[in-house]
């Protein structure tokens, strides 16, 4: 084993508090969370920054080393990767994502050009005992959620998409703001997708008391085999606090490769839900998204936002034709706060203030 002074740390690796220097071994875990150190190898010109464990953007250049994990990813406007069967000190990886998700690259998108090369240095090394020399092979299930058990009380929104970039972010922070605006407590979660903080960090500054995602329940990122355990062990996280409506956001799209579709097919995490919303770049996308939503899971969904409803053309086709209410969430956060008080009518009464009509 040896130490190297590692200035970046990606935050996929956020929960394990990781500072330099940091202790390698050139034995690596070839599996999905194992917490490797590397070299960059290149430079980019685009897509050229990291996430820092703080949520801060750095620039990276050739020579830089960090701190990531590996994982997969399968992004249709990004980087397409997997795992390596083998890796050591000396393996040559690609950096898969913002946040450190490091594996070996099958394909890119045009606007994001090839990945950064990045060269492993080794696996970190945890200490966890205290006066303790032997060390732990560095893994993102280490402090993650455990918590098994109690589901929450309180009432679920889903946010589901038609693909990455549908709006889902951006819905899911007005909702929290328009809630969190009329003295509701609000927990912002994210359950599927590719580790990133920056989408949770976002619905805090919106009002969320409280949020987390699949990297705290110890995944990089999550596929069809692992979505509904970590789904699972972050609701049972949510059972022990403190809010009146959980906004969930599914990151990717229904059809994606990330695991929305086998959260929705568990009826336990089904029936926590009381309204979905459905997020789309085009009408086509609208339509496809709603009727699958009512034909697969009997989901009839309260409303659709995103790039679809920036003017009247999408907004009166999703009337018209699609027989649900269509809400651009920055235009009309009042209209917003209609729909989901139509949902939850329970939630509401429990706050006469709340009650009446936001407008006239």
């Amino acid at each position: 084993m040896r130490t190297l002074d590692v200035r970046k740390i990606g935050s996929v690796v956020r929960r394990l508090q990781i500072g330099s220097p940091v202790t390698v071994r050139d034995e690596v875990d070839a599996r999905a969370g194992s917490v490797v150190a590397v070299r960059v190898l290149t430079d980019k010109e685009t897509y050229n920054t990291l996430e820092d464990a703080h949520g801060r953007m750095v620039r990276l250049h050739r020579g830089d080393l960090l701190v990531g994990a590996l994982g997969v990813r399968s992004a249709l406007h990004g980087y397409a990767g997997e795992v390596p069967e083998t890796v050591g000190a000396g393996s040559r990886l690609a950096l898969l994502n913002l946040g450190g998700i490091m594996g070996e690259c099958r394909s890119w998108h045009p606007s994001v050009g090839p990945p950064f090369e990045v060269e492993v240095l080794g696996q970190v090394m945890l200490f966890p005992h205290f006066g303790h020399r032997a060390g732990v092979p560095a893994d993102l299930t280490l402090r993650a959620f455990t918590a098994e058990g109690e589901y929450p009380q309180a009432p679920v929104i889903y946010i589901v998409g038609s693909s990455m970039d549908s709006g889902k972010t951006t819905f899911a922070c007005a909702l929290i703001r328009t809630l969190a605006s009329q003295g509701l407590r609000v927990s912002g979660v994210k359950t599927t997708g590719v580790s990133l903080l920056r989408d949770t960090l976002a619905m805090q500054d919106h009002g969320a008391g409280w949020t987390c995602d699949f990297t705290d329940a110890g995944l990089a990122s999550t596929r069809s085999g692992t979505a509904v355990s970590a789904a699972r062990r972050i609701f049972h996280e949510l059972a022990h606090q403190k809010q009146d409506v959980i906004v969930v956001e599914t990151g990717d799209g229904l059809l994606g490769e990330y695991g929305v579709r086998e959260i929705l097919d568990d009826p336990t995490l089904l029936s926590l839900g009381v309204a979905t919303v459905f997020c789309a770049q085009d009408p086509v996308g609208a339509w496809g998204g709603v009727r699958l939503l009512a034909e697969r899971w009997g989901i009839q969904v309260a409303l659709v936002s995103g790039p679809v409803t920036d003017n009247e053309v999408g907004r009166a086709f999703i009337r018209t034709h699609l027989g649900c209410p269509a809400v651009n969430a920055f235009e009309d956060p009042l209209r917003v706060l209609d729909v989901v008080r139509s949902s939850l009518p329970a939630l509401f009464s429990g706050h006469p203030s709340l009650s009446g009509p936001s407008h006239g």
